[in-house]
């Protein structure tokens, strides 16, 4: 088991090192000048060189990466010259915010996919099944956006029921969490319907059908719980996915979460503010992954044993 730990671990150091190296370069590739954004448009060629080199913008490439990346084993992940402070205090003060986001949103997916997919497996191809399935492909078509701004249109401006921006109180919360959560609760219906109806099918079923469980019995301490074991995967990864790719909903809600953050500062090419966003990101992803794989043992013995 330890072994096993130690793997992923390094599987996980692995990937946040690729996460910083992708940032590092897509953001010195966007157009644009840091020294210009800040100085404003009526600054000379000389004032921004000084601002360049004050900033270590004027050196090598190279050298810029491996300086960085040596700042980041030391956990020092610059000054942010837009906001005047250091990057990582203010990417964690902001964390918070988007944490709770992702969490509503998570609260809303289960709360709606799983009685949906529990439902389509009891009487599969029937009217309910299709209605669920057909809800759940609209569901997953729509854009986060636009999803967004027709609840502002309707639940805000239209009957005044929630506030439509900003944060604060659980009213605050709740439509940017359904925004977030519509286009992954019917994609994980389908997975919970999917895994219940193969566990259903499968040999164990039918034993304890055989034995004369009860058919609630056999649904519930049976085929459910084994059928937990891909759904808590695509959970994790949809509760990685709302932490970090809110982004667009953040913006439409004015949450001030670490994705409106991630927009303002790309926008004015803020480079440690964004790197920061984006390893604190990455290093929640890997964690997150690496918590699933150790329940994996807790929902299904038989992954433990293979494991050990």
């Amino acid at each position: 088991m330890a072994g096993y730990v130690a793997r992923r671990l390094m599987q996980s150091i692995f990937v946040v090192w690729g996460a910083v190296t992708v940032t590092f370069l897509v953001v010195r590739l966007v157009p644009g000048d840091p020294a210009a954004l800040l100085l404003g448009p009526f600054s000379t060629d000389t004032e921004r060189a000084a601002l360049r080199a004050q900033l270590g913008l004027d050196r090598p490439f190279l050298l810029q990466y491996a300086s960085y990346l040596i700042d980041v084993l030391k956990l020092d992940f610059g000054r942010s010259f837009r906001l005047d402070a250091e990057a990582m205090p203010h990417v964690l003060a902001t964390f918070p915010a988007t944490c709770t986001l992702a969490v509503g949103a998570m609260f809303v997916t289960l709360l709606l996919s799983f009685p949906m997919g529990i439902v389509a497996a009891r009487r599969p191809h029937g009217l309910v099944d299709q209605m669920i399935s057909t809800a759940s492909l609209v569901g997953q078509s729509l854009p986060q956006f636009w999803v967004g701004i027709m609840l502002i249109l309707i639940f805000a401006a239209g009957l005044g029921l929630f506030p439509s921006s900003g944060a604060g109180s659980l009213h605050s919360l709740v439509l940017p969490a359904f925004a977030l959560a519509l286009p992954y609760v019917g994609w994980l219906a389908r997975l919970v319907r999917a895994g219940l109806l193969e566990e259903l099918s499968a040999d164990y079923v039918r034993t304890a059908r055989a034995k004369g469980l009860s058919e609630r019995v056999v649904f519930s301490s049976h085929a459910l719980r084994n059928a937990l074991v891909p759904v808590v995967t695509a959970a994790a990864l949809v509760l990685g996915t709302f932490l970090g790719g809110a982004v667009i909903v953040e913006v439409v809600f004015a949450w001030p979460g670490v994705g409106k953050l991630l927009i303002d500062s790309i926008s004015f090419r803020d480079y440690a503010v964004v790197q920061a966003a984006v390893v604190l990101i990455a290093v929640v992803y890997a964690g997150l992954n690496l918590i699933v794989d150790l329940l994996y043992g807790s929902l299904d013995p038989r992954i433990r044993l293979a494991g050990d």
